[in-house]
This record gives C-alpha cells, structure tokens and sequence, in this order.
C-alpha cells in the first residue's frame, strides 16, 4: 500500500501555535505511516479469513482509508494553524471570534475523522455478513448463493426420497451416493421431538423462501443496473444518481436552511460530509422520496 504526502509544514505550524515544545521533524509523517500500516495488516488479516472474492473489496476500502486519513490529518493541521491557543498568545486582545470559527472547523473535521475511522470496521466485516446491494460483485455473490441454496433444496428432497424408500438398504445405499456419511444417514433417520424423520417440511419452506428472495433481490439490482435513474437540478442545487456509491444524492450550492434539513431527514436522508451531500441508499423508494420533497422536486 503507498502512502499519501502529510504536510510537515503545516505540521510544524501547527506545533507551534499550540505548544512550546519543538516541533521533531518527520513525527506528522511517522504518525500516519503508523496507522497506515496498522490498517493494512486489519486488511490482510481479513483477507485471510474471508474467500478471495471479497479481497478486491477489501483492498480497495483500505486505499480509501490511507488516502482520507491523509487528507484529514493535513486539513486538521492547517486548522490548528489557524489560531494561537490562549497559552501561546496570553489573554490580551485574543482573537475569540476566530477561535470560535477554528472550534467549527475542528468539529467538522472530528466528524470526518469518526467516518474515516469508521472504515476499518467496514474493512473487519467485508465477507462475514450479508451482501450488500453496495457490493459491485452482488449479482456474482448472490447467484452462487442461490446455486447452493438450490442445490441444497433438491439434496433435501432427494434424501426425503430415499428415506421413505420401503427397503432402508437401498435408502441408505441411495443417501450414500448422494454424498451422506453413515453418521449423516443414522441423524436423518433419527425421529425429531415429533417423530419424524429426514428434514422437515419447515426446513424445505424456509430454503425456498431465501430462494425466493434471493431472485428478487437479484431480479431489482439487474433492473437497476440496466435502467439506471437520472438525477435532476432544482434551484439551489442538484440530485445526483451516484451508482458507484450506490447512493441517491441531493447536493446544494451552500447550506441548505433549518427547515430543508428537517424535511430530508423526515425522507430518510443524511449528511455526509465525506461526500458533501445528503444521501440515501439508491433505490426506488430512495427516488420517491426525493420527488415528495418540495425543496428539491424535479420542476414540470
């Protein structure tokens, strides 16, 4: 993984406005390089356990990591220049009013951090829940999961036959070449709570059900895919389709008032500042939503 340039200058500026300890040359730098390479070895931990699948994902959520970390760590360090603290400059004629500006531009810069921090826990969870519709390769993954789920249903259906077979010896002799193990064959034919005996018909209902949703779900991301939604601009902004994010966007020119904020939150959407906009998940309810808001509608 290459690492980004951090601003030894505007780190040493920085030092300086804020403390009377000289500044060591390099320490910006060797800081970052160490969160570097603590998140890379995260990522190649993960790589470890997961299929290699998911290790294009993986590589690629780290490279967002180093390049946002540098970013906010140099932005951090021109905000911290900004201003002497009070035990730099003394009381007399200190500048509060640019003080309370530079306090802002710390709490914006926090909450980036929190979000890029927050990658790394995305990093820990790639290939160990779900798919998500985020995914690039959701179709892939999601096809071979309902393979194995398809097959796993006939092999269900198949040894449901064989155990009703009236000779158990060739119902044995058929779950052996279906590929079960003596002690699988002696657990299906152990009677349940209920008597009964090979996999229940509760079991065949619930696989066939994730069958179901399975091809929905794969049925709306390729309808998604192939008739991708377009945004529209409104007065005061614009509403971007981004599929790489897999985000419905609504971008203004400058700060939207009070009121605007409470009607897109009241639609599900949120500010995010590494992007600069206020997003939702990318979908058709996600596209309704945006139509209902007023401040934003597409005009007709």
């Amino acid at each position: 993984m290459s690492y980004h340039t951090i601003n030894e200058e505007a780190a040493r500026r920085a030092n300086d406005m804020n403390s009377f300890r000289d500044y060591k040359a390099g320490s910006a730098t060797a800081e970052y390089r160490r969160m570097v390479d603590a998140a890379t070895e995260l990522a190649e931990r993960q790589k470890q356990r997961v299929d290699p699948m998911y290790h294009e994902k993986i590589d690629r959520l780290l490279e967002t990591y180093c390049r946002k970390l540098a970013e906010n760590m140099n932005a951090s360090y021109s905000i911290e220049a900004r201003c002497p603290s009070i035990l730099i400059s003394g009381g007399g004629n200190f500048p509060v009013r640019k003080k309370e500006k530079q306090n802002a531009a710390r709490d914006r810069n926090l909450e980036e951090w929190n979000y890029i921090q927050g990658l790394l826990d995305k990093i820990r969870s790639v290939g160990t829940g779900g798919i998500s519709s985020d995914d690039p390769q959701a179709v892939e993954k999601l096809e071979a999961k309902l393979a194995a789920l398809e097959k796993h249903q006939e092999m269900m259906k198949a040894a449901n036959a064989a155990i009703r077979m009236k000779d158990p010896a060739k119902g044995d002799a058929k779950l052996a070449e279906l590929g079960y193990t003596p002690e699988d064959i002696a657990k299906l034919r152990e009677p349940d709570f209920c008597g009964r005996i090979g996999y229940p018909a509760y079991a065949l209902q619930n696989n066939n059900a994730n069958i179901r949703r399975i091809r929905g779900r794969i049925a709306e991301l390729k309808k998604r895919t192939e008739s991708t939604p377009e945004g529209w601009e409104f007065d005061g902004g614009r509403v971007v389709v981004n599929t790489t994010e897999n985000r419905l966007q609504v971008i203004f020119d400058g700060k939207p008032d009070a009121d605007v904020r409470t009607e897109l939150k009241g639609e599900g959407f949120r500010w995010a500042p590494s992007q600069g906009a206020w997003q939702r998940q990318l979908t058709d309810n996600a596209m309704r939503a945006a139509r209902r808001l007023k401040c934003i509608a597409p005009q007709v």
